[in-house]
């Protein structure tokens, strides 16, 4: 059996040895990726950002967003803010005349909103809040323009703070979310709320009320769980509650003639995503849902076509649609599918007159580029970011479906390495998504990045396999909720039935199998490397829970916990919160556990991985590795914390899986700065 093992993997490594222009680390840190899209209202113009991770010696930050507008009837590119910069929230004033957007400029200076002439001209300062913009919304008529800031501190507290007096009295002296108005023909900001706080909002097309989501507090928490739509009058600052929605809120546009608000919401509160699409009267009554009948997806956009037509996307199982429906409901209509394009669908923006769109695409070959599309028309690729992965020998992506072990079937995707040949065995790394309200769409945005390194793994001779396991959005209501009040039991299980689904058709050597994920995804990582043991070699877990009773007393979201997953009181269930918690089994673990995750991090408290490491340590786990980037939260957002864990995960599946080492024997090395692509002193 050794002899059988040893040649299979001489094979593999032969096979993959023939294609040399595989997809490498660094290729990952430096794809560049869009995100932000924004057309022009004449149709006429698209501005897109264009996100490049900083080079590893650079200051540390987040990546860089650099400004680029393209002509949808010439298709050239041209850049207009370029460099060391970070441009968000891109928007175009109505006479499509002049992109804006927040940018933070010189030391200690304020996040504002800036703008720069679509013909030429440099960029200017447009508002002057004395606390950073949040977001921020232009009105109709091109002279006013709204934003959000905290609440500026006082003088007082200014002084309290430099004089080392600051603190923090939790969840008490918090600042609100204001909604301030910018008239410039007069010249000054006007603030619209206070007492509370404002997360979205829309200008309605004659520019005298605002519909805006509105919580009572300024937490985290409260924007999943406690938002509504208000209507604020843009001359008085008057508001009325418009919806009663119980749950999570999501997008929200008035129609055309402003006769009625389409948002995204969910349909109840246990419902854990917005999955629905809704129309109210804005004058008041009773919502209209126009979501299908027993719908198997979820929305996640929502807008108008005209007055009585409606417009939503959705995610549907591996793909994403657009689709029409009257105003009033009844039927859709699918207008775009990405099954049939290839090309899922991203941030979105449509011309005023909603006759064409464009949007930030992904295919399985596409990180993200800009497309450009008009109904009945072929769709058109804008950009090309990453011309140089066409060179790249790539495993090629599929849908895999197979059948769980209560007969309910289960979609997910596998990149198969680069080189695959049916006879042979090779070895999994399994990656699984958090949330659990979240899914993977089949395209190359999900599936390779710093966290998930897909491509690579393929090209070192890896299958890897991404389920859409039960809880996952994107397959209807009773799916999502599978999950509900029962954490890691049918979830895991269908991932741990994936598991075996491979190594039944002969794909995957049962014996080299690695897991990993962020978030819930951790929490998967973690269950698998103690109650799940005997199916995997190794596991990364990255922001991942171990710990469900002190979970729920250190995240910055226990309301949504409790309604959306739990569907209880802690006190209500200490002992199932306990055995559904991986440090319940850390003793039982025979799994190599590399444990990773932001000091900094309020959502999956930094204890959580401090209390796996600790059970399996004081129970002799011979391969077990915390490692925590300083500064960073719920993943990292700098390049030294991403470049590291790119490579530190990379190197614990190799080490483990690929290569097959003992865990008793010696970890990988721990110093990874070789990697990193620093000048160092030596």
């Amino acid at each position: 059996m050794r002899l059988k093992i040893a040649l299979s993997f001489v094979l593999i490594v032969l096979a993959t040895s023939c294609f040399a222009d595989v997809f490498t680390p660094q290729d990952v840190l430096d794809t560049k990726r869009t995100y932000e899209v924004a057309m022009s209202p004449d149709g006429d113009w698209i501005a897109y950002t264009v996100y490049s991770t900083r080079p590893a010696g650079d200051q540390a930050g987040s990546a860089y967003r650099e400004l680029f507008v393209l002509s949808t009837k010439e298709g050239q590119s041209r850049p207009y803010i370029t460099g060391k910069v970070s441009v968000s929230s891109i928007a175009w004033r109505p006479d499509s005349k002049m992109i804006t957007f927040r940018l933070k400029r010189g030391k200690n200076k304020l996040t504002q909103v800036w703008g720069i002439p679509l013909h030429g001209g440099e960029a200017r300062q447009l508002t002057h809040a004395k606390s950073s913009v949040l977001l921020y919304r232009w009105s109709n008529d091109e002279n006013r323009l709204a934003y959000v800031a905290l609440t500026p501190k006082t003088k007082r507290e200014k002084e309290l703070a430099d004089k080392g007096y600051g603190f923090v009295f939790y969840e008490e002296n918090l600042k609100d979310r204001n909604l301030y108005l910018v008239d410039f023909d007069e010249g000054e900001d006007k603030q619209l709320t206070q007492g509370c706080s404002v997360w979205d909002f829309q200008f309605n097309h004659t520019g005298d009320a605002i519909a805006a989501a509105i919580s009572p507090k300024n937490l985290v928490d409260h924007s999943y769980m406690f938002k509504k739509i208000f209507l604020v009058d843009v001359a008085t600052g008057e508001k009325r509650q418009l919806t009663h929605n119980d749950g999570k809120l999501g997008r929200f546009a008035f129609s055309p003639n402003d006769q009625k608000l389409i948002y995204n919401a969910a349909l109840e509160r246990k419902d854990h995503q917005n999955s629905q699409a809704f129309v109210i009267d804005v004058a008041g009554g009773e919502p209209v849902n126009l979501t299908p009948a027993s719908f198997r997806g979820h929305i996640n956009w929502v807008g108008w076509k005209d007055d009585r037509t409606a417009m939503y996307r959705a995610n549907e199982g591996v793909w994403s649609t657009l689709s029409t429906v009257s105003a009033s409901g009844g039927a859709r209509s699918v207008v775009y599918n990405a099954e049939q394009t290839g090309v899922n669908i991203y941030s979105l923006s449509f011309s005023k007159d909603a006759k064409c769109l464009a949007f930030v695409g992904s295919s399985t070959t596409i990180p993200a580029d800009i497309y450009f599309w008009q109904p009945k028309k072929k769709l058109k690729r804008m950009t090309r970011l990453n011309p140089w992965i066409e060179e790249r020998d790539l495993g090629e992506q599929k849908v895999v479906r197979y059948k769980a072990r209560d007969g309910v079937e289960i979609e997910g995707l596998a990149i198969f390495p680069v080189g695959y040949q049916k006879d042979s065995s090779y070895p999994l790394v399994v990656n699984v998504h958090g949330g659990p309200e979240s899914n993977f769409l089949n395209d190359w945005m999900r599936t390779t990045r710093y966290s998930i390194a897909g491509q690579v793994l393929a090209g070192r001779g890896y299958v890897v396999f991404y389920p859409n396991y039960r809880s996952s959005t994107g397959y209807g209501l009773d799916f999502a909720m599978a999950g509900y009040g029962d954490a890691a039991g049918v979830e895991f299980d269908d991932i741990a039935d994936g598991i075996d689904y491979f190594v039944e058709q002969g794909i995957v050597d049962k014996d080299r199998v690695g897991l990993g994920g962020g978030s819930y995804g951790g929490y998967a990582s973690a269950w698998f490397a103690t109650y799940y043991t005997e199916k995997v070699k190794a596991v990364c877990m990255f922001v991942g829970i171990s710990d469900l009773i002190s979970k729920r007393s250190t995240t910055d979201i226990p309301y949504e916990e409790l309604y959306v997953h739990s569907g209880k009181k802690l006190e209500e269930m200490w002992q199932e919160s306990l055995q559904r918690s991986p440090i319940y089994y850390a003793h039982q673990s025979k799994t190599a556990t590399l444990i990773a995750g932001g000091a900094a991090d309020t959502r999956v408290h930094p204890s959580q991985s401090l209390e796996l490491y600790r059970r399996m340590k004081m129970n002799n786990h011979p391969a077990v590795r915390l490692v925590q980037y300083p500064g960073e939260g719920h993943g990292n957002a700098r390049q030294p914390g991403r470049i590291d864990y790119l490579y530190r995960h990379l190197q614990w599946y190799d080490w483990y899986v690929k290569e097959g080492k003992p865990i008793e024997g010696s970890m990988p090395p721990l110093d990874l700065s070789g990697n990193y692509g620093l000048e160092l002193d030596n």
